[in-house]
């Protein structure tokens, strides 16, 4: 088996009886944790108006995270570019970039990452118009090496500060048109499993096979992004991810929630047959089991990709559940 490279999405989610600060608090921590581990880089995401997620602000998370680690790359999985400016974005990341020279990541997204009255309130009111979204890449990355074309109106604007190095830039996407895109940008790309359980490896084939070379990147480079939930037995590690089972079909149903649900009410919850069929098509989703069956499923992915990395979502009720998690599935592979 070839040697993975580990990373870590986390998307600050929130239990059932907890506060979003100490959700933000578990997020610093396990940065911490997983660095000492020997991972790669660790992303935060960005959920808008959100009971169950305390992450709306990459930018603020990863300056806090970058002062508090020393080595692990980190980044944004990811920024929502079509909500915003984006010499805005090119400026954000330029000083974190200044800040913390070759350890920060932009990861890019077309996602709205909330329901519609959140996007309608990050616009103020005007339509969000994901058409842009190709053309915005563009804008971002010229103002990130000074070199937006001759032809541009904002041709000579200079996104402060004036730095020699600059942020590695990652596509992210769950479909065949983020692939796609990736590949014509001449961009690393991460395809998003944790979200769509159907056709990921058929869609990252796609982009390695129509990438074009570009200043950014010479040749295709790509990493999945999976849930995983790992324990010292399978029994445990079901136990452990029944929470995250119920957490998705709740929200797949728009049933109420105010956060992460328990092993023990996941257990007492009366499934229906429905409910049964949409736990199994999630499972597609997600890496749960033992060390060794977790060891086996990541280079199975690795494989199916063609990439060296994998990045690791994990959600949990309990937090040392999560941190044990990690520790078990390092121990296996790095």
């Amino acid at each position: 088996m070839s040697i993975l490279k580990l990373s870590v999405l986390d998307q600050s989610p929130i239990s059932e009886g907890m506060s979003p600060q100490e959700a933000l608090h578990h997020t610093v921590q396990l940065a911490q944790h997983v660095e000492k581990l020997g991972f790669e880089r660790f992303w935060v995401s960005e959920h808008h108006d959100s009971t169950g997620l305390a992450g709306s602000s990459p930018e603020v998370l990863i300056a806090h995270l970058a002062q508090n680690t020393s080595r692990i790359r980190v980044g944004s999985g990811g920024v929502m570019l079509p909500h915003y400016s984006s010499y805005k974005v090119a400026e954000n990341f330029r000083l974190l970039e200044g800040l913390n020279p070759n350890r920060i990541d932009l990861g890019l997204g077309r996602a709205p990452g909330g329901m519609p009255m959140a996007t309608m309130a990050l616009h103020d009111g005007k339509p969000r118009d994901v058409n842009r979204y190709p053309e915005q890449i563009d804008d971002l990355l010229g103002y990130l090496t000074d070199s937006l074309p001759d032809t541009h109106p904002y041709q000579g604007l200079t996104a402060a500060p004036m730095i020699e190095t600059m942020p590695e830039v990652w596509m992210l996407g769950s479909s065949p048109s983020s692939a796609m895109l990736a590949a014509q940008k001449g961009l690393p790309y991460t395809f998003a499993q944790f979200i769509n359980g159907e056709g990921g490896p058929q869609y990252t084939q796609a982009y390695r096979n129509n990438f074009v070379p570009s200043e950014y990147l010479k040749e295709p480079k790509n990493i999945v992004a999976v849930f995983a939930i790992c324990a010292e037995t399978d029994e445990e590690a079901e136990r452990v991810a029944s929470s995250i089972d119920l957490a998705i079909l709740m929200i797949e149903q728009g049933m109420r929630s105010n956060g992460t649900p328990s092993p023990e009410k996941a257990a007492a919850y009366q499934y229906t047959p429905f409910e049964e069929m949409r736990v199994r098509e999630n499972r597609k989703r997600m890496v749960v089991g033992n060390p060794k069956k977790v060891k086996e499923q990541l280079h199975s992915l690795s494989e199916q990709y063609g990439t060296d990395e994998i990045m690791l979502v994990s959600i949990t009720y309990d937090f040392q559940d999560k941190l044990k998690s990690f520790q078990l599935i390092a121990n296996e592979l790095l």
